[in-house]
């Protein structure tokens, strides 16, 4: 039983769902949301606030006005897609307090949640209480 407990545990200290991300995000916690895409999929269509770094190009000059007492939130497509997995871990290799967002954009808008770029999605927008 210890053992299943710390297992989910540590699993929420590493993801993060799109109705968490959204609450977050609504209560004007101190999170920063990254889209780990090429800049085309992010011009196309991303989260509202996030910010665009590929995975890629993650490195300590690309990080290096980051606020490392931040939450780092990184999504990509969905599930046919690796590149928030490896932007969570160049995020943790460079010391950021990382969560990856399970089901990335994808689910986002499956949630119903609204997107921002060239073909954004209309749904739920973010009233931040701060």
């Amino acid at each position: 039983m210890k053992t299943a407990i710390e297992h989910y545990q540590n699993k929420l200290s590493f993801e993060m769902d799109p109705s968490d991300l959204f609450s977050s995000l609504e209560a004007g916690e101190q999170v920063v949301v990254i889209d780990t895409r090429k800049s085309f999929g992010f011009e196309r269509e991303h989260i509202p606030g996030a910010i665009n770094l590929p995975h890629r190009e993650m490195n300590g000059q690309t990080t290096a006005g980051f606020d490392k007492n931040l939450i780092y939130v990184t999504y990509c497509d969905g599930i046919g897609c690796n590149a928030s997995t490896r932007g969570a871990l160049n995020m943790a290799k460079l010391g950021f307090n990382v969560r990856e967002l399970i089901g990335g954009i994808e689910w986002w808008k499956f949630d119903g949640y609204a997107t921002e770029g060239q073909e954004q999605k209309a749904g739920l927008q973010i009233q931040c209480a701060c």
